[in-house]
């Protein structure tokens, strides 16, 4: 099973801060794995926004999950109009 390697450098309530963590890619691209755990980030607790995305210790992919989570709110906001 391929896995990556994801380093999310973000603002939060209590200032800057680091996580990081390796993750399956099961047929995802890297900026949707990343995405998917800045979800799960930001449910767990307040957070302002992201600084950096470092996948494999040296590929930036901020902008590509930035994308991402523009196009993702998108759909979603698409989805709630009445027609």
């Amino acid at each position: 099973m391929l896995t990556i390697t994801i380093r999310i450098d973000y603002i939060s309530a209590a200032g800057y801060m680091t996580q990081g963590g390796t993750f399956p890619l099961r047929d995802r691209r890297p900026e949707q794995v990343a995405y998917e755990w800045w979800m799960q980030i930001k449910r767990e607790g307040f957070v302002e926004g992201i600084v950096k995305v470092i996948v494999d210790g040296d590929k930036d992919v901020t902008e590509q999950v930035k994308e991402y989570e523009k196009k993702v709110i998108g759909h979603e906001m698409n989805d709630e109009l009445p027609f």
